[in-house]
């Protein structure tokens, strides 16, 4: 039985004929138009597309041949006439009735590929997006001999082929009739049509028109030929209102010859966030391919909106988005360099103008300026940062301070800024995005600059010591507010400072408040979790509540006798701290105040009892 079965096994198998998909039409206009096209308006792309590489393909050719589209809407159809190499009964059958199968394949087109738009075969099918009839009457150019050709098909995926007599179309091209689907009739209005093909075509290099109303407007507005630079300037003001809807700073002629790109890059008039997503206009050839290219410039130049035409850069199969490669990449880097000598420039010769870009667009530069140690050079006498001198760049704040201190954070900074400025301190706010990453660099681009993290045990250093005679007198009194802050993991300490308005000063860094999380953190957890962090425990400072002996109210607290009553005004000193450095307070620290508030409240309205400090 075994050795019959392993016989049938190895017996020659029938040959199997093979089988074609089936493709149903409906469903692959529905997915076109609900996952790869953006918008049903993408159908006149794809038109005007066909028509402009039909026209390429016959002049490479015949040189002298027209090149002209024309597009009729009347709302319910649309018409479609081109001037280009036209079509055969033969290359119908091929090409138009093959889903995936693009005339640039055809023979004698492959090599002269580079210079058409369409690249990936979908043709006319995204017609269907809009249409459900589409009837295409062509003549070939390179076949004049042959009859027209008619080719009728519906969204139903069936299509029927006629010839025509001659008179049908006596010169070659085609002409391309739409009639709406249901529903879909605006896509075919005069308006409608008019403005896509303005949107989509306007930079194309043939005569194309709606109508008799032209649609392309040739040279570019970045090549056209002005009287002046000023005119100039006026000029691409108004191309930049009328495409993004601003009037620019400035604008950035982007001009790269060996990728084949040209364009303008406008400087945005007010500030953005650098995680927005920049949208810029790209034209492939001169046709309109996407009007929200995020992958264009670097991260960096998110101050800008550009409006560009290439010839090199690779589309997606949607033809919405480009491709990206390599070639993108170099665009991208080319790109940035132009705008970066851009900045170099008004660096150099125009610093009136550089101020007022910077004084919207500052952290833009910062964040190129963290990786280009060329361009933080370039603008370290221009950057704002904010110090304790105020508002300085940092080559005039080094001039000033023979050592740079800095914070990591806001609240860090507003702790120190006013006892670090009156003590002669100065200190730059690195709290802000990417100033601390500047402030740190600073030495590789100003050789001898010395740099150094202000924390608290610094600060606390510029701090005037008490005469230790005096604060052995208060030891009681130092040891009762001590008492009172130790379960907040606050020390207290006693120093001498300016100005005498400040009462006290709450100072930490991030490793007091890394070991404070800590803390807080093992009291709220199980056994294991707290072992664990408890093994985690170091040496790691303490925040500290520093009290200004020259303050003359800190005078008086000093002199309590009631250990109960310095530990409430102890709070209350903590408290007003904390307030006053702007931290966010801890539930603990909210509890804090409430208590300190009430136990004064009560001290205060408690007039059995001497107000001396012998309570």
């Amino acid at each position: 039985m075994d050795s019959q079965i392993s016989k049938a096994s190895q017996a020659p198998q029938s040959p199997q004929s093979p089988h074609t998909f089936q493709v149903d039409l409906r469903g692959l206009v529905d997915l076109l138009s609900h996952h790869l096209y953006s918008s049903p308006k993408v159908y006149l792309r794809e038109l005007l597309q066909n028509a402009v590489d039909a026209i390429t393909a016959r002049r490479a050719e015949q040189p002298d041949a027209p090149a002209a589209v024309r597009l009729y809407a009347d709302g319910g159809s649309l018409r479609v006439e081109d001037t280009g190499v036209g079509l055969t009964e033969s290359d119908v059958h091929s090409l138009l009735a093959t889903i995936g199968r693009s005339s640039k394949r055809a023979e004698g087109l492959q090599e002269a590929r580079s210079d058409f738009l369409g690249q990936f075969g979908i043709g006319l099918l995204a017609c269907f997006v809009v249409a459900e009839r589409i009837r295409v009457v062509s003549r070939s150019a390179r076949t004049p001999d042959a009859a027209p050709v008619e080719w009728t098909a519906t969204d139903d995926g069936s299509y029927v082929v006629r010839t025509l007599p001659p008179d049908a179309r006596p010169e070659p091209g085609t002409t391309v009739h739409l009639v709406a689907r249901p529903g879909a009739a605006d896509w075919l209005s005069a308006d409608r049509v008019r403005s896509l093909a303005r949107d989509f075509g306007s930079l194309l290099p043939y005569d194309v028109r709606v109508g008799d109303e032209p649609v392309t407007e040739l040279p570019a507005p970045w090549d056209r030929a002005y009287p002046s630079p000023s005119t100039r300037r006026v000029a691409l003001a108004r191309h930049c209102h009328d495409l993004f809807g601003f009037t620019p700073l400035d604008s950035i002629d982007l001009d790269v010859p060996l990728a084949g790109v040209r364009g303008v890059a406008y400087v945005l008039p007010s500030a953005v966030s650098p995680a927005q997503r920049a949208s810029h206009r790209v034209h492939l050839k001169g046709m309109l391919l996407t009007e929200r290219a995020e992958q264009l410039l670097p991260d960096w130049a998110f101050f800008v909106r550009c409006v560009l035409d290439t010839d090199s850069l690779r589309p997606t199969a949607s033809r919405e988005s480009l491709y990206e490669d390599e070639t993108l990449a170099a665009v991208r880097e080319a790109l940035g360099e132009r705008i970066r000598s851009w900045l170099t420039g008004l660096a150099a010769g125009d610093p009136e103008r550089l101020a007022a870009f910077l004084s919207v667009h500052y952290l833009g530069v910062k964040s190129l300026a963290r990786h280009d140690r060329e361009m933080l050079r370039t603008m370290l006498p221009w950057l704002p940062f904010e110090t304790t001198d105020g508002r300085l760049s940092l080559e005039e704040f080094a001039q000033r301070h023979p050592v740079v201190h800095f914070t990591r954070t806001v609240e860090e900074y507003r702790q120190v800024a006013p006892i670090a400025s009156a003590q002669g301190v100065g200190v730059v706010n690195g709290g802000y995005t990417y100033d601390s990453e500047l402030v740190e660099a600073l030495p590789s681009v100003r050789p001898g600059t010395v740099v150094a993290e202000l924390d608290a045990d610094t600060v606390t250093a510029h701090l005037d010591a008490v005469d230790p005679a005096e604060e052995l007198a208060l030891s009681a009194f130092l040891g009762a507010a001590r008492a009172r802050l130790d379960p907040l993991g606050c020390d207290v300490v006693l120093r001498a400072f300016h100005p005498l308005s400040v009462p006290a000063l709450h100072l930490d860094d991030r490793a007091a408040r890394h070991e404070q999380a800590r803390a807080e953190a093992e009291e709220q957890a199980d056994d294991l979790w707290a072992g664990i962090l408890g093994s985690l425990r170091g040496s790691a400072p303490r925040a500290r509540l520093v009290l200004n002996h020259l303050n003359p109210l800190i005078r008086r607290i000093s002199s309590l006798r009631d250990p109960e009553l310095i530990g409430t005004a102890t709070e209350s000193l903590y408290g007003q701290a904390l307030l006053m450095a702007q931290r966010p307070l801890r539930p603990a620290d909210s509890a804090l105040l409430n208590r300190a508030f009430i136990g004064l409240l009560e001290w205060a309205t408690h007039t059995d009892s001497p107000k001396d400090g012998s309570r």
